[in-house]
């Protein structure tokens, strides 16, 4: 096998890889012998026709297709370790040339690492943030945990109405047909939570379990799914139950059920530590954002769209697992929403792109201040891991395979790099001489 490296524009290369013709014939012997037992010749038993014979009556390019793809498959790992680029995008391959008897050539188009120039990082002045923790603030926060160890009762007695969750069969109609995905058994749907389209959620308002509801809605004109988009939809809705919350009362009972404190004011004491706790975690986690964005508006860097594209990937394939672990598939995400695969990877689409710039600013820093993480970096971080997931160290480290590792190192790098950053940022008030209309000796400083 042979590699070449063109390079394009905007951090695109072209890998042009070239297979011998041996290895084209193996390929081909190969996609042969899984389809033979399909292939039927008058004549022959079916699974015994020579290969010689089906490319005769079909044509020699009868086994191409599955001889590229497996050959790509095969090859295309290798071709990017021999290429020495560092490519951070999916390929966009071209079969070149496939014939009996001649070498197997094919292009793959990808996106390379960009190289950073590196603008000012030591000495940045960040937004100080207020870290105070008021009354009301503690007051939500108690609402809240009464509102997680609320109580959800089976309501008998009146109409569903907002903040209720409806236990309801579903069947959708669109022209008088039935479509694909939109049809449910006993789905738990909070009323208010806007998670089935238009008016879907309102229209069960006022009305009783047992009742058998036409709720009609209208797909969205930018629907996911084209032969919806804009029409007029009924759904047959049937109401199997309607449960509400019942919330406890907030009192020294309710203290010593949810936590190792006797007394309501006690509680209130170790809520505002806490809370006091994550708005400095959070407040250094903006000033973070903040440092690390006049880094990247300060840097020079060119960002090919596949890599933008694939970190778009990797988002939504998260947010899809997300949602699977509360039972919803990323299809029945589109159709109950109303938007589309397109609609979310634009809307995500500015976040990528700022991941991407972060991790190469953090990466250029830690090269330029020679960051290493070291063993004992590691084995805090696995320490970490093992309290998170209630498991013994020893048990994450056999769990993690060498991308993991990879990976976690790359992290800790990155993370050490934004550390060095934040050790060394000032801080100014959110009210500056800007705003007093007098020169901001900050914005000149960077």
């Amino acid at each position: 096998m042979s590699v070449q490296v063109e390079k394009l524009e905007h951090n695109m290369a072209k890998l042009t890889i070239e297979v011998g013709a041996d290895e084209l014939e193996k390929a081909l012997e190969a996609a042969y012998q899984k389809q033979k037992g399909r292939i039927s010749i008058p004549g022959f038993r079916k699974g015994k026709v020579p290969r010689a014979m089906v490319e005769k009556m079909y044509g020699a390019g009868i086994f191409y297709e599955d001889a590229a793809n497996d050959l790509m498959q095969q090859t295309y790992p290798s071709a990017v370790d021999e290429s020495g680029e560092d490519i951070v995008s999916r390929p966009s391959v071209d079969v070149v040339q496939i014939e009996k008897g001649k070498p197997f050539i094919y292009t793959a188009e990808v996106a390379v690492k960009p190289e950073v120039k590196l603008g000012k990082y030591m000495g940045l002045t960040v937004t100080k943030a207020d870290t105070e923790v008021s009354d009301e603030e503690i007051d939500t926060a108690l609402e809240r945990e009464r509102n997680n160890n609320a109580r959800s009762v089976t309501v008998t007695d009146r109409p569903i109405q907002e903040g209720d969750t409806a236990v309801i069969d579903f069947e959708g109609f669109v022209d008088g047909e039935p479509f694909e995905g939109g049809k449910g058994e006993n789905h738990p749907l909070e009323i208010g939570s806007h998670s089935f389209i238009d008016t879907f959620e309102d229209q069960l308002i006022g009305k009783n379990a047992g009742d058998d509801v036409d709720v009609h809605v209208t797909f969205p004109e930018q629907y996911q799914a084209a032969e919806l988009a804009g029409k007029p939809a009924e759904f047959k809705v049937k109401i199997h139950e309607i449960r509400a919350k019942e919330l406890p009362e907030l009192d020294d009972e309710f203290v010593q059920d949810v936590s190792e404190f006797d007394t309501l004011a006690e509680y209130r004491e170790d809520v505002k530590k806490k809370l006091g706790e994550q708005k400095k975690e959070e407040a250094r986690r903006n000033q973070e954002d903040e440092a690390i964005q006049k880094i990247i508006d300060k840097s020079e860097m060119d960002i090919p769209d596949a890599m933008v594209e694939a970190q778009c990937e990797t988002m939504v394939n998260d947010y899809a697992m997300r949602l699977a672990q509360s039972g919803l598939s990323l299809e029945q995400y589109f159709q109950f929403s109303g938007t589309s695969m397109e609609s979310l990877m634009a809307q995500m689409k500015p976040e990528a792109l700022t991941r991407i710039q972060s991790s190469l600013v953090l990466e250029e820093i830690a090269k330029a201040e020679n960051i290493e993480v070291t063993d004992a970096d590691k084995d805090a971080e696995i320490e970490k891991m093992a309290q998170m997931y209630g498991m013994e160290t020893d048990k994450v480290r056999e769990m993690m395979n060498d991308d993991e590792w990879k990976s976690m190192e790359q992290n800790l790098s990155l993370q050490k790099a934004a550390d060095l950053v934040m050790d060394n940022v000032k801080e100014r008030a959110k009210s500056t001489k800007k705003d007093k209309g007098e020169p901001d000796e900050t914005a000149a400083e960077e």
